[in-house]
């Protein structure tokens, strides 16, 4: 089966999978508030209200919350993509002793849950005076966020033909000239999946935020609608409506990074 079949069967099992239960929490967010929950859902609710926005706006902060979290991954997603293929870049042109060390660190620290590092980084931050700021959203960021963000890089690097590095050796360029001019370039691909799954991983924090987080100022998105949910558990078009705004940049972000992860473009053809 050609490559393009692969692709199209796979794009319509994300279409069924995903879009029937976004379809159903745009039409729940467009409920009357104050109503009772249907028995089953329906596609267009009646009568139709946006009233469930207007009191998810309101009442759960969600403009200040949607500019913290956009703040947050602004600056957190680039830099750690951007570490990330730093480090990844520098492992594919390291020995092979190097090599097996720091891939054999990077999946024992995978294994560790993330829970077990709470409690120190908590620590740290508090020693710091970092707490009840965004500081800590932010700074996994220079570490790569991930392991595996730095592993995917290291493959896709080592993966280029040997070829293209003997080559910008003979032209004197230097490793990080090698790495923005010709390496960076022939794994595109590879950045734009890894930077929808930073962005979709750092929109969608809770556990950061809750522990970090104190003020109400500077909640991000997930915070603001835990407290909504609390507000009226009953009252579900508002908190709809806040999974709905929540949710749309996510969205917004696979939608334009899925052209770069469906299609796979060779290196020479990148080079020329």
């Amino acid at each position: 089966m050609p490559a393009r079949w692969w692709r199209t069967l796979g794009a319509v099992f994300v279409l069924l999978v995903f879009v029937p239960p976004l379809v159903l929490l745009v039409s729940g967010s467009l409920t009357e508030p104050g109503q009772p929950p249907p028995p089953t859902p329906r596609l267009l609710p009646e009568p139709l209200s946006a009233a469930g926005y207007e009191h998810a706006w309101s009442l759960g902060s969600l403009g200040r919350a949607t500019l913290n979290s956009v703040l947050v991954a602004a600056v957190a997603v680039p830099l750690s993509v951007l570490v990330a293929a730093w480090a990844g870049f520098a492992l594919a042109r390291s020995s092979r002793r190097l090599v097996t060390v720091v891939v054999t660190a990077s999946l024992l620290a995978l294994m560790a849950p993330a829970t077990a590092l709470l409690l120190p980084r908590f620590v740290i931050f508090r020693f710091l005076g970092l707490t009840d700021t965004l500081v800590p959203l932010i700074a996994p960021a220079l570490l790569g966020a991930s392991p595996l963000y730095v592993l995917v890089y290291y493959l896709a690097f080592r993966g280029l033909p040997a070829d293209l590095y003997d080559t910008c050796r003979l032209c004197d360029l230097t490793p990080a000239r090698t790495w923005w001019r010709f390496a960076l370039p022939v794994v595109r691909p590879v950045t734009a999946a890894l930077t929808a799954l930073s962005f979709i991983l750092t929109w969608s924090n809770f556990l950061d935020p809750l522990v970090y987080v104190y003020d109400r100022d500077l909640f991000t998105l997930p915070l603001a609608l835990r407290s909504l949910s609390v507000l009226d558990p009953t009252n579900f078009p508002v908190f709809l409506a806040g999974a709905v705004v929540a949710t749309l940049p996510p969205v917004i972000v696979f939608v334009l990074a899925q052209r770069w992860f469906l299609r796979s473009e060779s290196p020479g053809r990148q080079l020329r």
